[in-house]
């Protein structure tokens, strides 16, 4: 081992209470940068406006509020699906809802209606997707980035039972030029 030619330091040697002292030096700062936090960012650019708050949407129209214009006769209607989503990107939301008459067997055809409703305004139907004179029912229903989506059931012949759809198509309905537009049908799949 090679000599050192400087004489012994008595400080190079840690003791216990070199490591003590080291700690609680350490806790100390930890504790005051947590204290002392800096401003938040506000970055901005020459020409920025300042930013106005915007009104949080109001709640999804509410189906059992609204009128749907179903004819059911004797039976009463029933809401079967239904799903919320801005439509028409005016940053407010609808309800679509799927409803067919409550027949006691079978699969009664459905209808899909798009609601809305303003401010203290009961939900009304501005729109109807599907009628029941179609002849279909809905399987599913959603409302994802701003369309409509859809299982359609149906039948392939007169022949085929009404509980039992052989026919199931996936459609989509999109807000497009002041009004909704159906997607390219697909080719029927069976169920």
């Amino acid at each position: 081992m090679q000599t050192s030619d400087l004489p012994d330091l008595a400080h190079t040697h840690a003791g216990p209470m070199h490591w003590l002292a080291t700690a609680v030096a350490m806790a100390a700062v930890v504790a005051a940068a947590g204290v002392l936090q800096p401003d938040a960012a506000t970055a901005s650019q020459p020409g920025d406006q300042p930013r106005t708050a915007v009104a949080a949407p109001g709640p999804a129209p509410d189906v059992a509020a609204a009128e749907l214009p179903l004819q059911c006769g004797a039976v009463q209607s029933v809401v079967t699906e239904e799903a919320a989503g801005d439509l028409d990107g005016d940053g407010r939301p609808e309800t679509v809802a799927a409803a067919r008459c409550d027949a006691g067997s079978g699969t009664p055809p459905s209808a899909v209606y798009v609601l809305t409703a303003g401010p203290g305004k009961a939900p009304r139907v501005v729109a109807t997707l599907l009628l029941p004179a179609q002849g279909q029912s809905v399987g599913e229903l959603a409302v994802r980035d701003g369309a409509v989506t859809a299982t359609l059931l149906g039948y392939s012949s007169a022949d085929v039972p009404s509980c039992c759809p052989d026919l199931r198509e996936r459609v989509e309905w999109r807000w497009q030029g002041g009004k909704f537009v159906r997607s390219p049908q697909a080719a029927a799949l069976g169920v």
